[in-house]
């Protein structure tokens, strides 16, 4: 938590923070609960989804998740450094962490099947958001979406302070809904400062 609290994130077994001379465009960034509210839109998303069944789940690669993982990264981002995909990647990014005891995947379905997980460490005053994917076949549901405002309706009834998001590029196009929650507070190098809208 203390580490998060300065802007560094996890991937895998890794702690980090980005660091590359002469920039600095990758801001941690942070919801701050006790001051969200959900607009109309999120709401809306929130309504359409009110029939998914969602379960906190120990990490782990069963068949069912590990599929969906892999059509995610295939449809969603051939281009990227995670494509291929394999199962070995699949392990080392999510299910291993220094503190796995503290790790969760957050599982929606409809009826018995999986449409999206989200993968989260849980920590003492909030959740900070790892990862998500989901079917790339219900686009309408904005499940990548209903994911975040899940964190944010569960840690607000948990009295937790904060969902963390993960690092934001402000020129970043694939980054840009992180600034669709707000109040958003940006981690400037010394302090969290909040972010005007966009």
């Amino acid at each position: 938590m203390q580490l998060t609290d300065i802007g560094f994130r996890r991937s895998g077994k890794h702690i980090y923070r980005p660091w590359c001379e002469g920039c600095g465009e990758c801001k941690s960034v942070r919801v701050p609960l006790s001051g969200y509210k959900e607009s109309k839109s999120q709401k809306r998303v929130l309504k359409r989804n009110n029939d998914l069944q969602v379960s906190f789940e120990l990490p782990s690669v069963t068949d069912e998740i590990y599929a969906l993982y892999e059509r995610y990264i295939c449809q969603r981002h051939s281009d990227g450094d995670m494509y291929p995909p394999s199962m070995a990647q699949f392990e080392d990014f999510l299910c291993d962490s220094p503190s796995s005891s503290n790790t969760r995947f957050i599982c929606f379905r409809l009826d018995k099947k999986l449409l999206a997980v989200a993968v989260v460490d849980m920590l003492p005053a909030g959740i900070s958001a790892i990862y998500t994917f989901f079917d790339p076949d219900y686009h309408a549901r904005s499940l990548g979406r209903l994911a975040v405002l899940w964190q944010i309706r569960w840690g607000k009834s948990q009295k937790m302070s904060f969902v963390y998001l993960g690092y934001w590029i402000k020129e970043c196009q694939k980054m840009s809904y992180k600034t669709e929650y707000q109040p958003l507070e940006v981690f400037d190098g010394v302090d969290w400062q909040t972010l005007a809208p966009l």
